[in-house]
């Protein structure tokens, strides 16, 4: 008789050793261990408290293991998946770019590099800003490299490549004149263009950039006229920068001097041909060859020394030989063989900004290629803008301006930095998303200055190093930016070790309400330079008495704050020694306590000076004297030769032969901050 199948039950397999094999008969060969599908059998759970804390331990070691294991494999596995590709391309970055133009660079559709930031946790759409390390990062993951370019190097760069050389011609040379303080670079320059520069500027210095043109033989020369002071080192370096030949002015009777050398080195850091204009020859004391020698020991060889680099001796005063330097510059510039497009859209560089009342923001901008015109759109750094009028040299308004041509500009949202490039845009979207960029890139760094702290690593060197310097805080408001650029940093570079100077605030137009309760609150002074307060920020002044000092020579407010600075410091005493007695005899007094009969050996004793109490050669108590006494009657001093009662406050541990010494403090008045 055939044998029943016996049914299948909950959770027994309805095959033998394999699924869909046949029925596992009720005497069957069992499973092996393993054979997939094989059912554990139940193990009855432990009886005893030791057995079912074993079981307990090995589960929780399972937990605690299984979990750690599976992160060591998705970690070593994502590691290994994804390795960076092989770098088989190039392309060049700007601040600024979108998603979609950085796949149009990579030449990869734009979902993949959407894709890409998906996995690095940021969402972002097509027309999305990225920073330029992401993009970096983001490429590499491409396998590309990435070189930064700024936004106005890349669009010139392409404007560049589409230039037809036909439409290049001949500009004018754009000339700085550098050299010491008071050589007479602005009386030069002042001759050439037959100006009355000098008689307006205070004190007879240049206190910023200037920019002017003359014409000569149907020729135009574009000036530059840099300050000479040595606080403008950084003004005369961006001179150097724009310009295409440099006229160094030497006085033929001071010779070489300390800016002299730093004019020499940010033209030779250019790449500038220096032209030596040796100023001052009709003064009797005159030494040319000795200028030469100087120059020489500089790298500065003249022609006629066998060098070449051209020598003029001239005179400002008396106008001598001036037409022969402007042909030396006119000859170099024909070497140089200098060359614009009129057909490209302006690019040039910011020499001055200043805040006008009526007029708004202003930048004194040269035009270094192309053709700039009222009604264009121009980026400059973090300010977008339209020319809405332009003036040159003379103050006279004009629609155009070519190449090599300094005009004011107006029409700016905000001040821009002295310096920056200028450039106009026909891309206004774009222009104003890299000002946006720029912006917020700015605002990031401000906040993140803003919130740092000292650290308790720093505050521990702090503290070990006995470190007390005090702060002097200081507000700038000039007139125009460079000055405050460089004013700021001229003053923190007075910081020494005990006195630190913390510029709170820089910037450009008059001094104004907010300036005053921020240096209210702040325990500032505020340095005015060529601006007023207005009505209510000087009735807050008063008000508030807030120190508001105005200048219009730099030397001036360094000169203060140095003064300044000294008040800071800890005040210096100084001991003057007065006399000395010898104790000679102890009277108690009733409620005064212990009086020293003592003999005047040598100098004044005065009342109310310091003494101290020497035993022995050792001083034992140092205090004032409370009381000086000639017999019964008080005295104010008592000289060598006579006898007196002394009591000093604060001790009545004198004794018999002990020695008062008389001396004062004196307040010793700084002269130097070290």
């Amino acid at each position: 008789m055939q044998s029943q199948q016996r049914p299948a039950g909950p959770g027994m397999p309805t095959g033998g050793g394999r699924p869909g094999g046949p029925p596992m008969m009720g005497r069957g060969r069992p499973m092996h261990p393993t054979t997939p599908g094989r059912i554990e059998p139940a193990v009855p759970p432990p009886t005893t408290e030791a057995g079912r804390r074993q079981v307990g331990n090995r589960a929780r070691e399972k937990r605690e293991i299984e979990p750690q294991e599976g992160l060591l494999k998705t970690r070593y596995s994502r590691k290994s998946e994804t390795p960076l590709p092989a770098i088989n391309k190039d392309i060049t970055i700007s601040e600024g770019l979108t998603v979609k133009e950085l796949a149009d660079k990579l030449g990869i559709k734009t979902n993949l590099v959407i894709k890409k930031l998906v996995e690095k946790k940021i969402f972002a759409t097509i027309n999305q800003t990225l920073d330029l390390k992401l993009a970096e990062t983001v490429a590499r993951e491409f396998g590309a490299s990435t070189s930064h370019v700024s936004y106005e190097e890349e669009k010139s760069f392409e404007v560049e490549l589409a230039e037809n050389p036909a439409d290049l011609i001949t500009r004018a040379p754009v000339v700085t004149i550098m050299g010491h303080v008071d050589h007479g670079k602005t009386s030069l320059l002042d001759a050439i263009r037959s100006a009355r520069v000098a008689d307006r500027e205070a004190g007879g210095i240049t206190q910023h950039i200037g920019a002017y043109q003359v014409e000569i033989h149907g020729k135009k020369i574009v000036f530059i006229d840099t300050p000479g002071h040595e606080a403008f080192t950084r003004m005369r370096s961006r001179g150097a920068k724009v310009t295409d030949v440099v006229i160094l002015v030497v006085a033929a009777d001071d010779g070489v001097m300390p800016q002299t050398i730093e004019a020499i080195d940010h033209a030779k850091a250019a790449g500038v041909p220096i032209i030596v204009a040796m100023n001052k020859i009709d003064k009797p004391d005159a030494n040319p060859e000795t200028i030469k020698r100087q120059l020489m020991e500089h790298g500065l060889q003249a022609e006629d020394w066998g060098g070449d680099t051209i020598v003029v001796p001239v005179s400002a005063k008396q106008k001598t030989n001036l037409d022969l330097l402007l042909e030396n510059v006119l000859l170099v510039a024909e070497i140089k063989n200098l060359k614009a497009n009129l057909t490209r859209p302006a690019v040039g560089n910011v020499l001055e900004a200043k805040l006008d009342r009526g007029r708004g923001p202003v930048a004194t901008v040269l035009v270094q290629n192309g053709v700039l015109k009222v009604g264009d759109f121009f980026l400059c750094g973090a300010v977008f803008g339209k020319v809405r009028a332009m003036f040159d040299d003379q103050g006279a308004p004009i629609r155009e301006a070519q190449p090599s041509t300094p005009v004011e500009v107006i029409g700016l949202d905000s001040l821009p930095e002295v310096g920056d490039a200028f450039q106009v845009v026909t891309d206004t979207a774009k222009a104003k998303q890299i000002v946006v960029y720029r912006e917020a890139k700015a605002r990031d760094a401000a906040m993140a200055k803003a919130k740092q702290r000292i650290s308790l690593e720093a505050l521990n060197m702090q503290m070990q190093s006995g470190s007390d310097a005090k702060d002097l805080n200081i507000i700038i408001k000039t007139d125009v930016g460079g000055t405050a650029e460089v004013l700021a940093e001229t003053l923190q570079k007075l910081s020494t070790d005990k006195v630190r100077v913390r510029i709170l605030r820089q910037g450009v137009g008059a001094i104004s309400e907010a300036d005053v309760l921020l240096a209210s609150a702040s325990n500032a002074i505020i340095i005015g330079f060529n601006v007023k307060p207005d009505r209510t920020a000087a009735s807050v002044a008063e008000r508030e008495r807030i120190d508001v000092r105005s200048h219009s020579i730099i030397y001036e407010v360094t000169d203060e704050i140095k003064k300044a600075m000294l008040g800071l410091l800890a005040p210096v005493y100084k001991e003057i020694y007065k006399g000395k007695a010898e104790v000679r005899e102890i009277f108690r007094i009733t409620k005064v306590g212990n009086v020293a009969g003592c003999y005047v050996t040598d100098g004044t004793i005065t009342r109310n000076s310091e003494a101290r109490v020497v035993r022995g050669g050792e001083t034992v108590h140092t205090g004032k004297i409370s009381q000086l006494k000639r017999f019964k009657d008080d005295a104010k001093e008592v000289s060598n030769g006579y006898e007196c009662g002394i009591s000093i406050s604060g001790t009545n541990d004198i004794k018999v032969g002990d020695v008062i010494e008389a001396f004062l403090m004196e307040r010793v008045i700084q002269d130097s901050l070290t």
